[in-house]
């Protein structure tokens, strides 16, 4: 059964048998992922989780990013994950059709805590965990994605209960009950998209894939059958669009780390935004272009990324992240985009408003969709002078390694997203010891680099 398979090969993943390459990028997400959850961790949909779970907090070692709270590990992976993807600033896969490592990387942060675990241990575990989500989203996608699930939570699920079974030391046997499990705690609708449920959707996630893990090393039991059952995941999420031979064809060879990678985002905002935004940020640049000297904006991008971005109107800077409107007309006011555009007073902006009153976005007439290269965009600019300006973006920057962010630029997002929450000195150690996290010899260490001022408490 396919869970068995995935099961015996994932436990075999470790740092000591996957290429430098892999232990790059692994690194890189971890710091990314560990950078944007501090950034979100006074979020106001990170508080509100917060609050509304506050009846089930228990006392434990797991920290609460950006706080002083230590708390029980369900706890803190469903904070740390809603956290995670609060800005929507966290990394991307193509393969996934998500975001592969916010699910992931909570669930596997408060284990470690629990457990005294070592950097080394926890990136062999991110690394087995990415190659699971990823191996069934080569099997579902895109009509998992284009039928309204979420995948990062649908599948995002099983890489947190991959990932934690990995790193708890469970049998092949217990591991399978863990994907088992997480089979039925597969959820996210991408109707919630632009509301505080797309943050929560990670959070929860992350928490049922560590409680699928830690349920299973208990002894619960789950159909190991759960993915290829006439009622298991497959039929019920995606009848008669599934190829589950891709679950198993060429695993790890390579690992979906290296070919295609991931996707480290620049601008913190819906990816599917990104393509447009660079190629409006290159005409921008090349031609001084600004609010008063453009007349209109046209942006035609692929129709599987204009679904949920055509949005003219937004109502709160949550919605406006998925609005390539307002990105648009953001990059032409500023040359970049920050957190502090997508308040919800940023949105009513009249001067932004004026601007996207000029914006036309479009379906591209030439898009295919079978095809995997749907993260293009082109945008024509016409001046007040009646001049047309053009720029295509086949993948925007970061989006794979034949487009890869600017040296240094995913450290300095890094320092960015953490000073404000717990200050430059502790943002620039906590950085200096991700870089090296196969060195760190007990995550829980770096505790105190996690809250304001380097603090930490014992309680909630």
């Amino acid at each position: 059964m396919l869970l068995q398979e995935i099961s015996s090969k994932l436990l075999t993943v470790t740092c000591d048998n996957v290429p430098s390459e892999a232990m790059t990028t692994a690194r890189q997400a971890i710091m990314d992922t560990v950078g944007v959850t501090l950034a979100g961790a006074n979020s106001a949909v990170a508080v509100l989780v917060r609050t509304g779970f506050a009846e089930s907090i228990a006392a434990g070692k797991a920290s609460v990013f950006g706080s002083t709270m230590r708390v029980d590990a369900l706890s803190a992976t469903l904070f740390n994950g809603t956290a995670a993807h609060a800005h929507d600033f966290d990394d991307c896969s193509n393969t996934m059709g998500g975001h592969p490592s916010a699910p992931i990387v909570p669930a596997l942060w408060a284990l470690a805590e629990r457990h005294n675990l070592s950097g080394r241990a926890l990136l062999s575990a991110y690394i087995a965990g990415v190659e699971v989500e990823t191996r069934l989203g080569r099997a579902v996608n895109f009509h998992h994605y284009e039928k309204g699930w979420h995948p990062t939570a649908t599948l995002g699920v099983f890489g947190a209960a991959a990932a934690s079974a990995h790193l708890m030391r469970l049998t092949p046997e217990k591991t399978t009950m863990a994907l088992g499990l997480a089979a039925s705690m597969a959820a996210g609708l991408k109707a919630n998209f632009g509301t505080m449920s797309k943050p929560f959707h990670v959070g929860f996630c992350a928490r049922n894939g560590l409680s699928a893990a830690m349920l299973a090393a208990a002894g619960v039991t789950a159909n190991p059958g759960a993915l290829e059952h006439p009622q298991g995941f497959f039929n019920v999420y995606d009848e008669g669009h599934v190829n589950a031979k891709a679950c198993l064809e060429d695993w790890a060879a390579p690992l979906d780390l290296i070919e295609p990678g991931i996707a480290f985002k620049r601008h913190p905002c819906c990816a599917s935004t990104h393509p447009a935004i660079d190629a409006l940020l290159i005409l921008r640049d090349q031609h001084g272009l600004t609010a008063e000297n453009v007349q209109a904006i046209r942006s035609w991008t692929h129709p599987r990324r204009l679904r949920h971005t055509n949005r003219p109107n937004p109502k709160s800077g949550l919605d406006a992240k998925f609005s390539v409107q307002y990105v648009l007309a953001r990059a032409l006011l500023q040359g970049r985009l920050t957190l502090s555009d997508f308040t919800d007073d940023a949105v009513t902006e009249p001067r932004v408003h004026a601007i996207m009153q000029q914006i036309t976005a479009e379906p591209h007439p030439k898009a295919d969709m079978n095809s995997f290269e749907h993260f293009f965009a082109e945008v024509t600019v016409t001046t007040t002078t009646g001049q047309q300006l053009h720029a295509r973006v086949e993948r925007p920057l970061g989006r794979d390694r034949n487009h890869p962010l600017p040296d240094g630029a995913l450290e300095a997002k890094f320092i960015d997203c953490a000073t404000p929450v717990v200050g430059s000195k502790s943002a620039v150690k906590l950085r200096d010891q991700l870089i090296n996290l196969e060195n760190i010899d007990t995550i829980a260490a770096l505790a105190p680099l996690l809250s304001p001022d380097g603090l930490t408490s014992s309680t909630t």
